[in-house]
């Protein structure tokens, strides 16, 4: 992994003549018969590996042991992958119809589906344990946004979720001819910006889990609403996603769905808080 970033680095090097950002990793990590795996695939499970380590450690802050975690997470990978796939294929509909065959590909899968599949399973699992769902998704939700984190790096490398074109100095080209991007074309580093974002949420998280926000599920929904602000406003620089409605896209639509209900879950929280308690 480290020869990895290395090898990323060194190959993002930035072109004096046109001041632009050059990323000519393969995207491609290894090869074996007719299966190739991306670095992007490799990232995801990462994420996934770290994500539940950082449950794990959580959980046994909070009183419980591991395996509470891991049959979560038997709960939540698999919904999160389907979920992922999900939005995914209703993003890009009319590549699908044509294509129907490509719903079976483990490629392509849209983070905001792979969040609310999680987020079903992880919901799913505590009823049926009788666990308050915040017991779990509150210590996680510094854990999730930094696994996204590393998936963007996954994303930085692909060229997928790419911007539209740009003439800014920090704008990025991709050159190897296994890139999801535009060849040769600059473009905003839009994965480098949510990067960037979850780094920033993470912070954020970190100093509000220092007994900071003690109602119940008040963490996990800050992790919601400012992980979908952030998602908002980059997806304006998007370049590989259509309109939905004006000049909206489908990911726009649910990033303000979710920072609505988040916020509002928050407010009644808060509310809540505040309210003083009449006695006779």
């Amino acid at each position: 992994m480290r020869l990895l970033f290395i090898r990323y680095f060194v190959e993002a090097r930035r072109r004096r003549r046109d001041s632009v950002i050059s990323i000519g990793v393969d995207p491609v990590a290894f090869t074996i018969g007719s299966f190739s795996l991306r670095w992007y695939g490799v990232m995801v499970l990462l994420a996934i590996a770290f994500l539940v380590w950082w449950s794990t450690r959580s959980a046994k802050a909070a009183g419980y042991n591991k395996d509470f975690v891991l049959e979560g997470a038997l709960w939540a990978i698999p919904l999160g992958f389907i979920g992922a796939k999900l939005v995914h294929v209703v993003d890009n509909m009319s590549h699908y119809l044509d294509y129907p065959f490509d719903m079976l590909n483990p490629a392509g899968l849209a983070i905001f589906g792979a969040i609310l599949g999680s987020m079903l399973g992880i919901w799913a699992y505590c009823q049926w344990k009788h666990i308050p769902f915040a017991a779990f998704a509150d210590p996680a939700a510094p854990g999730i946004i930094l696994a996204q984190a590393i998936g963007r790096v996954g994303c930085t490398i692909n060229g997928c979720c790419y911007g539209r074109p740009s003439s800014l100095p920090w704008a990025v080209t991709w050159t190897h001819p296994n890139t999801y991007a535009p060849l040769g074309i600059a473009v905003q580093p839009t994965q480098i910006y949510e990067l960037l974002w979850d780094l920033l949420v993470f912070a954020i998280l970190w100093w509000l889990l220092r007994g900071r926000l003690k109602q119940p599920g008040a963490l996990f929904a800050a992790y919601l609403a400012l992980y979908s602000l952030g998602s908002f406003l980059i997806r304006f620089l998007r370049g590989d996603v259509s309109s939905f409605v004006g000049t909206m896209n489908e990911g726009q639509f649910i990033s303000l769905l979710m920072f609505m209900v988040a916020t509002g879950f928050l407010v009644r929280q808060f509310w809540a808080l505040r309210r003083p308690v009449w006695r006779d």
